[in-house]
């Protein structure tokens, strides 16, 4: 399997950020100087020359460098504070240089790709200013193998983009001769090199062996010291997770290298620089750029002076049966007393199914099971929750309870995972090897203590979940054999060839064993394929660094946490978005709106669910970005938004109409805090419409509101995982009902489409909206001349308000730099419209000479907006000119139920007319527009029967499948039209669509209202009166 890669917008911003902070640097293709080969060559001196050869020869003593950075501290730090005003961060009021020129930060939560960003920063940066030797320094040989293995996946990826390939190394102190190859190489070079192997190696005159390596001179590499070959090259350094990295002798020796200037990656900077570009953890959540966060806690409670021992595993939802509660308890047999998982329901007594244990005689009957509090009472008084275990348990206990519900969490997800073509993995922590893998006096491998309990609880949650339906999941269940299905990942003795406790770092709770995370790593793409039967994973904890597998749905860590740090390292593990067979990430472009629904990580605690969370969220809140708390006009007041495409900023006026607006639609509260109405009208998509002359900028105005510091977001952050969940929605007998057969008769059809129009219409449009709609980014650059205020005050100075602009002049950068890249301009816009080439060359011949220009000012940008502004009319056009026929094939009743859901009872509503018990609404709002729609459809007296309509009944578009929410079936008699397809939409305003949306549903429209003939009426409403109002127009 490969990993496929694709350009997306945020790391884009986050690369763009770091090339701006050079602007006005001239580009130098290639700088030499000459090299030092050692004996030979040790009086020749260095000359620095541009030149056009490309010609990389390790034996000639030309040598490649970066160019020195040619702009004044003062240009260099008034492009950083543009670009800060620009993406609303704190503006630095001086240039921090530490490491070289500047020293600049990027956040980046874990898990939205930071190393494949500081990559391609290494390809900006190389094409517009000719920069091409870099030095990744990572803190740790995990950290070091997994940049190791995303160089060499990316490689296809970047060479397609940028036509040529980088060429990357580790330093090994054993073989020097590579400081040679990166020296004499004039393409993009980068040496990865980990501190803490050699960080006393660092240090002049260390002890340790590299250090005698690094700084001194050798007789088997021409008597250079190697620090000095490396100087010479003026590096651009990257580090990486620079907060592991930072003491004085790390610093001292990063300066050694004589860089050029620094970056600084991480999700939590300890030490701060000139920060440029951020995306926090709050920020990649509501994005959607990482999974959700489920944790299933677990809580003893001992009751004093008795020796009861209950286990709630969880409370079971059915159709036709009232909830019952699935319970451990204790059992006496004949060979002593064990304990069993058992299902009950209100009336049992635990003392019979005891086999009449004295612990249970009296009081434990059960008397109440509630699902939405998800507790079990019983007569006696006695409450038991969710993950709840009552009385003295030792560790084994608990440890098994883990792995089971690991190995539950597991089968819940597998099924609906499976059948997208998605692998999924669980992994286990542990901290002691000979827990899960043993050895007999031959060396033969047995099962610990870990790999027993395993086998035991797989076996019976396996049995639960097999049918005798031969479906192709089925199949894979049952050719997995239990001993394949989980394995061990350890670091291995080389004298005994057997698995090991791995040894920890000084000062450190990671590991540096090379051959472990070799292993881990070697087998990352083999074990998302479901050739690969392994889907229970156990590794040491200190290896954990190296596990960043993006399938791993569960996390168990087999040990106690005692920190809230290692709470959010657990976490972190998991929080990239999987893929699937074919190696394409399952994100929004993917998913849409269900992308929570599958990715989801659940992490299986060994405490209460309020204690981990609450830890948890402190940890996250100390590393966000330091947001504002009150959307007043002093906020918005200097920030950018983009109008046309360009960056502008928000004056005074306008800043009290944005908060005005606010306060009028009541998204504001008298403190200026943002309200609940104005959440929930931004998850819905009914967000009041700005008036006219906010409209242009409102876009940036509502990304401006959602960057305020919002509590309730780290809530939302994570789900309890013990909550009851529905695993069964079955049909129910509303669906036989005879009105919604005839209404599913009706429109149970499968169609296809056809579309004619001419080919010049298509061209004369998009060239008109082309021409109106593109803009494209220029390069510019903003000189400043400020003066100190009057007054100053510490508010200021962290406000970085203690300078006040007189004057400023930006400028468009003009330069002749010429890309190398060569771009099929043609090709990749019909590519990405699926048009023919001739039909995009006469668009691209039609815009005016203008909007072609911007090409050259940003290729990349020019094509994607293009290609967006045609398809776009595309849309528009294809609903005028569109045609459907009825074809063979109807959708089964089974497509109702396909959609395995594991959601918890409170997001679903009970309903009563639905042709199932649940009705799963989207959103996150307690009462979403779908919510409120099902509830009034089950309320309303003239509907009879009603379906939410799965995602797998779609109308085919030439913008893509179109899967309505609704089928209503009314009461004859109580409306104008019986039978009613609806989709519910949070805004009625069409412009607040998307022009793809738009086009979908004006298909569905034409189909069901002019052309089908089955009396089945369509329309986009925003709640049930609504439909009611738009019924009597049809």
């Amino acid at each position: 399997m490969k990993f496929n890669f694709k350009i997306q917008q945020y790391q884009t911003e986050a690369v763009d950020a770091i090339v701006r902070v050079f602007n006005g640097q001239p580009n130098y293709d290639r700088t030499t100087y000459i090299r030092d080969l050692g004996k030979l060559h040790a009086n020749q001196q260095m000359q620095l020359s541009i030149v056009n050869d490309d010609d990389d020869d390790i034996m000639s003593d030309t040598g490649y460098k970066n160019e020195a950075i040619e702009l004044t501290d003062a240009q260099l730090l008034e492009n950083i504070r543009t670009i800060q005003s620009e993406n609303n961060i704190k503006t630095s009021d001086k240039l921090i240089g530490d490491i070289g020129r500047c020293s600049l930060d990027i956040e980046m939560e874990t898990g939205t790709g930071k190393t494949y960003v500081y990559i391609k920063t290494m390809f900006e940066l190389n094409k517009r200013y000719g920069w091409s030797k870099f030095i990744v320094v990572v803190p740790s040989v995990a950290i070091r193998e997994g940049v190791n293995k995303t160089f060499q996946i990316t490689d296809d990826h970047f060479m397609e983009q940028y036509g040529k390939k980088a060429r990357f190394f580790i330093y090994n102190s054993s073989n020097l001769n590579e400081l040679d190859n990166f020296s004499s190489g004039s393409g993009i070079n980068v040496m990865i090199i980990n501190t803490q192997a050699f960080a006393s190696s660092l240090k002049e005159d260390g002890k340790s062996k590299e250090a005698r390596i690094i700084y001194s001179k050798r007789d088997e590499f021409g008597s250079r010291r190697p620090i000095d070959v490396i100087k010479a090259n003026r590096p651009i350094i990257i580090l990486d997770e620079p907060q592991k990295m930072g003491g004085e002798v790390t610093q001292k020796a990063l300066k050694n290298f004589g860089p050029l200037f620094s970056l600084n990656y991480s999700a939590t900077h300890a030490k701060e620089h000139n920060l440029v570009y951020v995306l926090d953890a709050l920020d990649a959540f509501n994005k959607k750029l990482v999974k959700k966060i489920e944790v299933k806690g677990f809580e003893v409670k001992n009751l004093s002076g008795t020796s009861k021992y209950l286990y709630l595993e969880n409370i079971i939802l059915s159709p036709n049966k009232p909830p019952m509660a699935k319970l451990e308890i204790e059992v006496a047999q004949k060979a002593g007393h064990t304990r069993k998982l058992f299902t009950f329901a209100v009336g049992d007594d635990l003392y019979y199914k005891s086999g009449e244990m004295e612990q249970y005689k009296s009081g434990y009957v059960i008397s109440d099971i509630e699902p939405l509090s998800g507790t079990v009472t019983f007569t006696g008084g006695t409450i038991i929750h969710q993950g709840e275990v009552i009385g003295d348990i030792v560790e084994q206990d608990m440890r098994r309870i883990q792995i089971r519900e690991t190995i539950q969490s597991h089968f819940e997800k597998e099924e609906k995972l499976f059948e997208m073509g998605i692998k999924t993995l669980s992994l286990f922590f542990i901290d002691e090897v000979a827990k899960y893998r043993q050895y007999d006096e031959d060396g033969n491998e047995l099962l610990g203590e870990y790999g027993k309990i395993f086998e035991e609880e797989y076996t019976a949650i396996l049995n639960e979940y097999l049918t005798m339906f031969d479906t192709p999941y089925q199949k894979y269940l049952r050719d997995i054999e239990i001993a394949d299905t989980h394995k061990g990942y350890f670091s291995i003795d080389k004298k005994t060839g057997r698995s090991v406790n791995s040894a920890l770092k000084r000062g450190s709770e990671f590991s540096d064993d090379i051959s472990a995370y070799d292993l881990i790593l070697k087998n990352k793409e083999r074990l998302l394929s479901f050739g690969e039967p392994t889907r229970f994973i156990f590794s040491h904890s200190a290896l954990r660094e190296g596990w960043d597998n993006p399938n791993v749905f569960q996390i168990c860590t087999l040990k106690h946490s005692d920190s809230s740090t290692q709470k959010r390292q657990e976490v972190g593990r998991g929080l990239r978005l999987c893929v699937n067979q074919a190696g394409n990430r399952m994100d929004m472009e993917v998913l849409g709106e269900s992308i929570h629904n599958i990715n989801k990580l659940t992490v299986i605690a060994s405490e209460s669910y309020k204690g981990f969370v609450a830890d948890l969220q402190s940890d996250i809140k100390k590393v966000l970005y330091d947001r504002p708390t009150a959307a007043t006009s002093d906020y918005f007041k200097g920030k950018f938004v983009k109008v046309d495409g360009k960056p502008t900023a928000i004056d005074e006026k306008t800043a009290s109409n944005i908060e005005f607006y606010l306060i009028q639609n009541g998204y504001v509260d008298m403190d200026r805090k943002v309200t609940d109405k104005y959440r929930m009208d931004l998850e819905m998509g009914a967000l009041a419409p700005m008036p006219g002359s906010l409209a242009p900028m409102a876009e940036g105005v509502h990304t401006l509101v959602q960057a305020i510091f919002d509590e309730s977001a780290l809530a939302r952050m994570i789900d309890d995982g013990k909550q009851t969940k529905i695993e069964k929605n079955e049909l129910n007998k509303n669906f036989h009902k005879q009105e919604f057969q005839e209404l599913w008769k009706r429109i149970n059809h499968k169609y296809a489409y056809a579309v004619s129009f001419e080919s010049a219409e298509l061209i004369e449009k998009a060239i008109q909206h082309i021409d109106k709609e593109l803009f494209v980014s220029e390069l510019t650059y903003t000189v400043s001349k400020g003066e100190q205020t009057d007054e100053m005050s510490t508010n200021a100075l962290e406000r970085g308000e203690a300078f006040k602009t007189a004057k400023t002049r930006t400028t468009t950068l003009k330069r002749g730099e010429v890309s190398h890249i060569k771009y099929d301009l043609v090709g990749k816009i019909a590519e990405g419209t699926i048009l023919t080439r001739k039909t995009v060359v006469e668009i691209i011949k039609g815009i005016s000479p203008l909007k072609f220009a911007m090409y050259k000012a940003n290729p990349e940008e020019f094509i994607t907006k293009v290609v967006r502004l045609i398809n776009e009319q595309k849309a528009t056009m294809i609903v005028e000119h569109i045609s459907y026929d009825q074809i063979e094939g109807e959708y089964d009743s089974t497509i109702f139920t396909a959609e395995k859901t594991s959601a918890s009872i409170d997001k679903a509503f009970k309903a009563s007319k639905h042709i199932q018990d649940y009705v799963f609404t989207d959103g996150y709002a307690e009462k979403s527009v779908e919510r409120r729609f099902a509830e009034d459809l089950d309320n309303a007296d003239e509907v009879c029967v009603y379906a939410k309509l799965p995602r797998g009944f779609h109308i085919p578009t030439p913008v893509g499948n179109y899967s309505p929410d609704w089928a209503i079936a009314f009461n004859e008699g109580a409306v104008k039209h019986i039978f009613f397809i609806a989709e519910t939409k949070g805004t009625m305003e069409s412009l607040s669509m998307r022009p793809i949306e738009r086009a979908k549903i004006s298909c569905a429209r034409k189909l069901f209202n002019e052309i089908s003939t089955e009396n089945v009426k369509y329309h986009d409403v925003d709640s049930y009166q609504r439909l009611l109002d738009v019924m009597k127009s049809l």
